[in-house]
């Protein structure tokens, strides 16, 4: 596969008229596209709810949830795993939301994962809001990891981005995940256009100290209220320039892979301790190329990519009788048409009609 400086693959499959798609999707094998990239991380949004209202992704008040009856059950989540995992190759799960701490049969749909042969990794996105009670139990029904979505630990920044007064929950919540075990503890940080840069300094340090590691994340057009606009961004070459101020910084040597950060070494400072800490460019340096992600959200959709603009129905399937051969089908068509890429810098971008809280990240 050869990757452009845009970080887009090039197509890799003949697909007869030249037009990506025009030949059907794999029967079997990996799930892959016409670019030849395989999908082996699934991501699984459980709700479109959350607990926190953060600027960059919900409104205050006055988002729609989507009605209880359109979610998909535990049964059928566990059969789509069950899919995925044996039929489709996939091997990592990462259960998300909206806010999937608020879902009561989490643990269940995680012992569901855990009980598959061949095990996946299963991991777990999360504003960390009730983590310090669910941690040691969904540790035993065989959750791998944890990543915290964290902004600042400076209380007032964090009241003003997630509009709401919760940060010693939030901690309270990373210290449970480490002392269940479910390491390493990662956190993940979108930077506030106003007080971003200070936030990701003592971030960093917070997460040293403890024994976390940080991702940074570049904010994506993914908000409710379709007001994200590219200037405000606080890219990946200003986070590291302001880091490299107050850290001695040292590029990670190990292979990058399919995974979206780019990592530093951090070297131990009379501060804090040595650990790293990775910077996710997903729009000044898109990564495109090495994704391997499958999407299934709450309503049970598939999406191919974080910014589709179509979605495959497997809940209509499921529901309509279809058995696992014919939602396998589906699911490797709805991947087949994979786009190259995200597209943000593209002059006819078009964001999602879908906020991140009801796709899952």
């Amino acid at each position: 596969m050869t990757v452009t400086a845009l970080g887009l693959p090039t197509v890799a499959r003949s697909t007869g008229d030249g037009s990506a798609g025009a030949s059907p999707a794999p029967a079997d094998g990996p799930l892959v596209d016409t670019y030849g990239r395989a999908a082996t991380d699934l991501r699984v949004s459980l709700t479109d709810r959350c607990n926190l209202r953060c600027t960059y992704c919900m409104p205050a008040e006055g988002l729609n949830w989507l009605p209880g009856d359109a979610l998909l059950s535990p049964t059928e989540l566990a059969r789509l795993l069950r899919i995925a995992v044996t039929r489709l190759g996939i091997t990592s799960v990462r259960f998300t939301g909206g806010e999937p701490l608020v879902v009561r049969h989490l643990e269940e749909v995680v012992a569901a994962a855990a009980a598959l042969e061949p095990r996946p990794e299963i991991t777990l996105t999360t504003n960390g809001l009730g983590l310090a009670r669910r941690a040691e139990g969904l540790k035993k029904a065989g959750l791998n990891r944890i990543n915290v979505s964290l902004d600042s630990v400076d209380a007032a920044h964090f009241a003003r981005i997630t509009r709401r007064d919760r940060l010693p929950d939030v901690l309270a919540g990373l210290a449970a995940a480490k002392a269940a075990g479910l390491e390493p503890v990662k956190v993940n940080a979108v930077l506030d256009p106003v007080s971003g840069l200070d936030d990701a300094v003592e971030l960093l340090r917070y997460c040293l100290q403890h024994g976390y590691q940080l991702r940074i994340i570049e904010q994506m057009p993914l908000d409710a209220s379709h007001s994200w606009q590219r200037d405000n961004v606080i890219d990946a070459d200003r986070i590291l320039q302001t880091l490299q101020q107050h850290f001695e910084l040292t590029p990670d040597s190990r292979p990058r892979g399919s995974a979206p950060a780019e990592l530093w070494q951090v070297a131990e400072g009379p501060t804090h301790a040595a650990g790293t800490v990775g910077v996710i460019a997903s729009v000044s340096h898109a990564f495109c190329s090495a994704c391997d992600r499958t999407r299934l959200t709450a309503d049970g959709q598939i999406r191919s990519c974080l910014f589709s603009r179509e979605e495959t129905d497997l809940r209509r399937l499921l529901r309509g009788g279809a058995d696992d051969a014919e939602i396998e089908a589906a699911w490797r068509a709805a991947m087949w048409s994979k786009p190259a890429g995200h597209g943000i810098n593209d002059p006819d971008f078009v964001q999602p009609v879908r906020p991140m809280s009801a796709i899952g990240g």
